[in-house]
């Protein structure tokens, strides 16, 4: 005879599996903490899968024409920045950020800078 077996695993939590009339574990389920819950699945269990369908994916999937992609987006052009002429290191002075474009979104104000633990 079919039946559902309760126990307790190696963490302490409360477990069933569905085993079939010839031994064989059918499934098992999650971990419950509450003895209570895993009951109240069985029961779940027990009152709705004879009404549960059947949703056959692998079949569902080779019956569906597979989609074509999208062809990609060509990359925004952004301005090149222009190099820097070349000077002695002592008097370089730091290379300066390319202005975004007008049509640019507005930039994010920056976060302050976060203090250092002593």
């Amino acid at each position: 005879m079919a039946k559902f077996e309760l126990y307790k695993d190696k963490a302490g939590e409360f477990r069933f599996r569905y085993k079939a009339s010839n031994g064989e574990i059918m499934f098992g389920s999650e971990g419950y903490a509450a003895k209570t819950s895993a009951v109240d699945a069985i029961e779940s269990i027990k009152k709705n899968v004879a009404g549960a369908t059947v949703d056959d994916l692998t079949v569902a999937a080779a019956a569906k024409p597979a989609k074509a992609k999208a062809p990609a987006k060509p990359a925004a052009a952004k301005p090149a920045a222009a190099k820097p002429e070349a000077v002695t290191p002592a008097a370089a002075p730091a290379p300066a950020k390319a202005e975004a474009p007008a049509a640019a979104k507005p930039a994010k104000p920056k976060a302050a800078p976060k203090a250092k633990a002593p």
